[in-house]
């Protein structure tokens, strides 16, 4: 076995790779460049490496960096994560020249599979069954115009080399696919250094599932079942899932075969997945090999109770796989949420900074559930420009969906994240989505259930009542504290009314509260409301002070997030995010009296959502633009985004250059 193994990557994946060449007894290198000076996986591993400024392609895709690191270690082999150089076959050779292991798939494997063009050419000499498209290299805007006519619309739009929903676009007519050549190339280049792209028929409301094989250099080739990686925005995995809710036994086993036979047919010798769209009617499709290991590999590992990074390291030691097909068993459901640095509020615009307080739920297996935390990041650390925006994943098992899916919620509502915005309240709301919850999936399930963007749950009904209870309960517990440092509570007596007002937007709930000191507090209904004398029982070690909330609500277990605000608090609790005021009578009285405060109008003003780079400009001073319009590109975290004008009007200024960098809400352009 090994003796010392080098990391190329960075954040959660680095620190994954450590953790299972740890427990092997293998001792770990890891690179970092300047931005990832104080990073995670460069404490964890045993030695770690400067490769060089923090862009990527000066460091973490700087191939003879990564190479001369790796010599001067002395390490035997090098894992690649995924992302970076993990399918890059110049890498693999290089590896080979240098009498370095690669632990990954063999060269050919990666070169036929990492080219979607080549991958699917291959696939059908294989009979696998593949999606229709134009089979080569699409060189200009005019000639992806003129494929996607005849092979009619919509079409996407995909680069060859890429992966992880970068150097992809969806075009529904002519004009979508002139622009969306010309940004699907210049993301792939930044991307992965390779500006090359294709098109192929894009199929309405489907499916992304996709089958984790495993092979080794002895002729063995399994599979380890399917995911479902439905859940999408911008063609990037948003939720994943092991098993499918969707697939039967026939269609699973079809799959499988065929996911087997492509490894086969590339003589494949690794970890890898092969990846499928899926339509309504259960017809499949090939969409890609991923010859590496998937950013949603745990949601298998819990199902199947093996470590793929394990496998993966021993197949490159020349060893024979320790497991058969017959030998895999799938046991319960498991959810990956992948926790991203964005801002759902705001379109899901990165958002970078520091981490003012990172405090993930525990990390746990009892009663039949677990929850797993694999992260490259900490409190105090910083979310950089630089990489990808993901700041953990928070995987769960559970043994049906139904109980994966409630513990996801629970562990969700448990994960506190300050400094920065971030997409746990979305991921929230989708725990508690009807659609989700039956499984009704597809690619297009975000740009379907939230056309005009993600706004929170709003609480009704019994999440109303519920986030009254907890508001009463945790100002009653913090009024408790205050008499007694202040001295107005004495043995037998106190004169602080239990009568609540608690205003909810536009409710008004006038509510009782009593109890604590060690014993229960219980808060009902007054008279005069609706469901009068409703009543929770409330069981909580809260404290003044702590921004997580655990207790019992009835004898049921709730997890809520408080942030206090002047008379109230904010509260969060299963994909709401609700502000409640709780007054006394005669506070509500006065509260009631106060002016709301406007908000100020910045509609004549275009604002940098979010901490980024210029790339172009698309308008000139004095031009007309109308509604929709293309005004500028702000590269963030690799991805670039176009913003786009909110109604017609008439350019007046124009405030920054192509290569500026800028902060959130920074004016870029101001309009007459």
């Amino acid at each position: 076995m090994f003796k010392k193994i080098l990391i190329a990557n960075r954040g959660e994946i680095a620190c994954r790779v450590i953790k299972t060449a740890r427990r092997m007894g293998i001792a770990t290198v890891a690179v970092y460049s300047d931005a990832d000076r104080d990073a995670l996986h460069v404490g964890m591993a045993d030695e770690a490496i400067h490769i060089g400024p923090p862009e990527a392609v000066k460091s973490y895709l700087d191939i003879g960096k990564i190479v001369d690191a790796a010599g001067k270690a002395g390490a035997e082999a090098i894992h690649p994560g995924y992302g970076f150089l993990s399918e890059n076959a110049a890498f693999a050779r290089a590896l080979k020249v240098a009498g370095i292991v690669f632990i990954g798939p063999n060269i050919r494997a990666i070169e036929i599979m990492g080219d979607k063009i080549q991958s699917k050419a291959f696939a059908a000499k294989a009979n696998i069954n593949t999606v229709p498209g134009h089979p080569g290299i699409v060189e200009s805007a005019g000639e992806a115009v003129s494929i996607s006519n005849e092979i009619g619309y919509p079409v996407m739009i995909k680069a060859s080399a890429g992966g992880g929903g970068k150097g992809m676009r969806i075009a529904f007519s002519k004009d979508d696919v002139a622009q969306g050549f010309a940004s699907a190339r210049s993301e792939a280049k930044s991307s992965f250094g390779d500006d090359r792209v294709f098109i192929e028929k894009y199929i309405e409301s489907p499916r992304h599932i996709e089958f984790q094989v495993l092979a080794d250099a002895h002729g063995h080739v399994i599979h380890l079942g399917e995911r479902e990686c439905s859940i999408q925005r911008r063609n990037q995995k948003v939720l994943e899932e092991a098993p499918s809710p969707f697939l039967d036994e026939e269609t699973r086993a079809s799959m499988g075969a065929q996911a087997v036979a492509l490894a086969a047919a590339v003589d494949y010798q690794s970890v890898g997945t092969v990846e499928f769209i899926v339509d309504k009617e259960r017809n499949f499709y090939f969409l890609e090999m991923n010859t590496r290991l998937q950013v949603e590999h745990p949601v298998t590992e819990l199902i199947t109770g093996l470590d793929l990074v394990e496998h993966m390291i021993r197949v490159a030691n020349g060893e024979p796989l320790s497991v058969a097909q017959e030998d895999v068993k799938f046991n319960g459901w498991a959810i990956e949420s992948r926790i991203y640095a964005e801002d759902p509020f705001r379109n899901f615009l990165p958002s970078t900074g520091r981490l003012v307080r990172y405090r993930p739920p525990l990390e746990a297996d009892a009663d039949g559930l677990t929850t797993r935390i694999d992260t490259g990041v900490y409190e105090g650390g910083e979310i950089s420009i630089y990489y990808d925006p993901m700041i953990a994943k928070l995987v769960v098992h559970g043994p049906d969906r139904e109980q994966a899916i409630d513990h996801m919620a629970r562990a969700l509502d448990a994960f506190l994240i300050d400094g920065i915005r971030h997409n746990i309240p979305f991921l929230s709301a989708l725990m508690q989505h009807p659609r989700w919850r039956a499984g009704d999936l597809s690619t297009n399930f975000i740009a379907d259930e939230y056309p005009d963007g993600f706004s929170p749950r709003l609480a009704d009904g019994p999440d109303l009542d519920l986030i009254a209870s907890i508001a009463v309960a945790v100002d009653h517990v913090s009024n408790t504290k205050r008499r007694h440092i202040s001295l107005q509570m004495r043995d037998g007596f106190d004169a602080f009314s239990e009568r609540r007002v608690v205003r909810l937007g536009d409710n008004i709930l006038k509510l009782r509260v009593s109890g604590g000191q060690g014993q229960p507090i219980v808060v009902e209904r007054a008279e005069g409301q609706k469901r009068k004398g409703k009543l929770f029982k409330i069981e909580s070690d809260w404290w003044p002070g702590a921004a997580l909330w655990h207790g019992m609500i009835n004898g049921q277990p709730v997890e809520a997030q408080i942030r206090p605000v002047l008379n109230g608090y904010i509260i969060s609790h299963r994909g709401i995010s609700a502000l409640a005021y709780v007054y006394t009578e005669r506070e509500a009285e006065l509260a009631a009296l106060m002016p709301i405060k406007e908000v100020p109008d910045t509609s004549k003003f275009l604002l940098c959502p979010m901490p980024g780079l210029v790339v172009s400009i698309a308008v000139a001073e004095g031009q007309q633009v109308r509604a929709g319009d293309h005004l500028c590109v702000v590269e963030a975290m690799k991805m670039e985004n176009v913003l786009r004008a909110e109604k017609d009007g008439v350019v007046r200024a124009i405030k920054v250059m192509p290569g500026d960098s800028l902060a959130v809400d920074a004016v870029i352009m101001e309009f007459e």
